[in-house]
């Protein structure tokens, strides 16, 4: 009898109470575009539309744990990192990662929710640039932490390139820098690898309050792609018309009384439907 394997993807990152983001954002967008998602949590939040009014960190060794046990198990394609919330963690997840060098690892730097809420230890941010940056094949920051990772004002598409440059300094192969907060009929998102090669993404501004988990559910899109063989760039591509889809998808959409979530799960198999063809 015929053996198949799924496609998997790993997800290190907190968990979100109100399902929109975190690692419930991420479980949702591997499955939406059919991979199969395992986790490891490292931080547990209280949150739901209206912001986080908590967080309890998840033990390192327990963190470390849950990695090793997808890793060395169900061997995943990708990785994508979301909120790692104190340094510890940092240097244990990197020090477990170092352990799988040939998987693309997406980063995304979580730092500040879309409530403002702050979501990481000031004293982790150099550690995390230090430890787990250069294990990063993508790292995704918007703009408020493309700002604190170049220490300087990011508020052109000139200014996301000279910001990006710098965060490819830290060792990272390639940056994404999303431009979503510099609102206009227009968004710009930048994407820089270390050999130079530059890339403006564009997208229609839409006018929604409905885009809570818009990050993790990005650079999990990216790590779906890219497990499923897609190039870098090119899942980066992709991943950009998801995100745009399922927020349109989800703009008119009622959940809580903040900021809502996107809708992960509209049609999302258009975007790879020339593979099942």
């Amino acid at each position: 009898m015929k053996k198949y394997r799924y496609i998997s993807v790993l997800t290190i990152a907190g968990s979100d109470s109100g399902g929109g983001a975190g690692i419930q954002a991420d479980l949702k967008t591997f499955s939406a575009l059919g991979c199969f998602g395992a986790s490891a949590i490292t931080a547990i939040t209280v949150q739901n539309t209206l912001g986080v009014t908590d967080i309890h960190s998840i033990p390192a060794a327990i963190a470390a744990g849950q990695i090793r046990a997808v890793m060395d198990d169900i061997k995943p394609s990708a990785i994508k990192i979301g909120m790692v919330h104190s340094a510890e963690l940092v240097v244990t997840i990197a020090g477990v990662l170092r352990d799988y060098p040939h998987v693309p690892v997406i980063l995304d730097p979580v730092m500040v929710a879309t409530s403002g809420d702050r979501l990481i230890q000031s004293e982790t941010i150099e550690v995390l640039k230090k430890e787990l940056f250069p294990l990063a094949t993508l790292v995704t920051p918007n703009l408020d932490e493309a700002e604190i990772l170049s220490s300087m004002k990011v508020r052109s598409v000139d200014e996301m390139k000279l910001a990006g440059a710098k965060i490819l300094d830290t060792g990272c192969h390639a940056v994404l820098i999303k431009g979503g907060h510099l609102q206009g009929e227009i968004l710009y998102d930048v994407y820089l690898e270390n050999d130079g090669y530059e890339q403006i993404l564009k997208t229609d501004f839409i006018a929604t309050s409905n885009t809570h988990g818009t990050g993790c559910t990005l650079s999990s899109a990216i790590a779906s792609f890219t497990a499923r063989g897609y190039d870098l760039s090119e899942a980066v591509q992709k991943a950009s018309q998801y995100i745009h889809q399922a927020i349109a998808a989800g703009r008119d959409v009622k959940t809580g009384e903040g900021h809502g979530p996107l809708n992960h799960f509209f049609e999302p198999l258009a975007l790879i439907k020339h593979e099942l063809d």
